[in-house]
């Protein structure tokens, strides 16, 4: 048998070393990259976790008018006319009468269009699909199928008209007859 030799490790020279390190390329390398990929990562995620939450914080929300208004001194209106001030900015016609005052809603019950008030033929009249009511709401021509809605109408404490369109009534169910439905004056 012959002797084997053992070789003893190879050691590398300082000069050998600096000389291997230089030849590497100056970029960044595999593990710097991953690195600072999932760095940006993370934080990414977290930004998008934060924005998430602020945006809870700070939610869009529609804010809506109060459903009362105050309708000025029933001396405000002539006996036997149907008031058309509130119809744009509350969608209310106040109809006033010898025993007092009711309060209609301005949507028509077909689709929800706004009715015109027809002096000439003392009717409110719908200009979306032609439906009519008569001047106390009940519907009598085209295609809504019920009576416009009456809306709670009352008398401030400071003796203005309060209307409050939160409580309807609806003739159908036989809610036109409820004290808050009609005014007596």
């Amino acid at each position: 048998m012959s002797p084997t030799r053992l070789k003893a490790p190879s050691v590398k020279l300082p000069a050998e070393y600096e000389a291997e390190t230089q030849q590497k390329p100056q970029g960044m390398d595999r593990r710097r990259f991953l690195n600072y990929t999932g760095w940006l990562g993370i934080l990414g995620s977290l930004a998008v976790g934060l924005l998430g939450f602020l945006r809870f914080l700070f939610p869009r929300v529609l804010f809506e008018p109060p459903t009362q208004f105050k309708a000025g001194l029933p001396s405000d209106y002539a006996v036997g006319a149907v008031d058309t001030r509130w119809v744009g900015p509350q969608r209310v016609w106040i109809v006033r009468e010898e025993q007092g005052f009711y309060a209609i809603l301005a949507i028509c019950t077909h689709l929800g269009c706004t009715p015109a008030w027809l002096a000439t033929e003392n009717k409110f009249k719908c200009p979306c699909h032609g439906s009519g009511f008569r001047r106390s709401g009940v519907n009598f021509e085209g295609p809504a199928p019920r009576p416009l809605e009456r809306v709670k109408i009352t008398l401030a404490g400071d003796g203005q008209l309060l209307v409050d369109k939160g409580k309807t009534f609806r003739q159908e169910k036989g809610e036109w007859s409820s004290p808050d439905a009609y005014l007596n004056v």
